[in-house]
């Protein structure tokens, strides 16, 4: 853990209600296997942003709702990961789920994968949401981590239904603190976050 790593916490324990499904602890994501510094499932972090999503969380339980995060704190050593295997042209095993309309060698270019994620910083996170009665997660009209325009928040072509959820979690997001990214509908960063210069590379575990 970092210098200054009690300021890091457990989300999962410090929102007990929340849903978490750490994707690249699995193999169920773009590269299709467990990546570098992903020892555990555990969702990390910094205490500001988890405070600022348990209000989120709280407000969303009483319209039936609850988060659900796919990625939080991420290892640098996991980007590098990620720059070794857009480099393998020849592995192409999840292109048909997560990029069927998109170059592997174009998505560092495209910015759907960058050289320095704000994940490193500990206070973004890529998250949906689930709808408590029947704890299934809303349409969004794409999955986590589809790398394709159909991702973007505003796109045109999804249905009125997609656009609803989305705008649901954006406007929630937004109103605790955090900043949407307009290319991918999942992923918000804590405005004033408490690390802004300083990329981390603990592992998880």
């Amino acid at each position: 853990m970092p210098e200054n790593s009690e300021r890091f916490v457990d989300v999962k324990e410090f929102i007990s209600s929340i849903r978490i499904d750490i994707r690249y602890c699995t193999t169920n994501n773009f590269v299709g296997s467990r990546i570098d510094g992903y020892d555990g499932p555990k969702c990390l972090l910094t205490r500001e942003a988890a405070e600022a999503l348990k209000k989120v969380q709280e407000e969303l339980v009483q319209k039936g709702l609850s988060l659900k995060i796919f990625d939080a704190y991420r290892p640098l050593r996991a980007i590098a990961h990620f720059a070794r295997w857009a480099k393998d042209p020849s592995d192409q095993k999840m292109k048909s789920e997560n990029y069927p309309s998109t170059n592997k060698e174009d998505l560092f270019r495209d910015g759907y994968i960058s050289p320095k994620s704000g994940h490193s910083r500990g206070s973004t996170v890529d998250l949906t949401l689930v709808d408590l009665k029947t704890d299934q997660e809303l349409d969004m009209g794409t999955s986590f981590d589809f790398f394709d325009p159909l991702s973007d928040t505003d796109n045109s072509r999804i249905t009125k239904t997609h656009h609803e959820n989305r705008m649901t979690l954006k406007s929630v997001m937004e109103r605790h603190g955090f900043e949407s990214l307009k290319r991918e509908w999942w992923h918000f960063t804590l405005r004033n976050e408490p690390y802004p210069g300083t990329y981390f590379d603990f592992k998880i575990e």
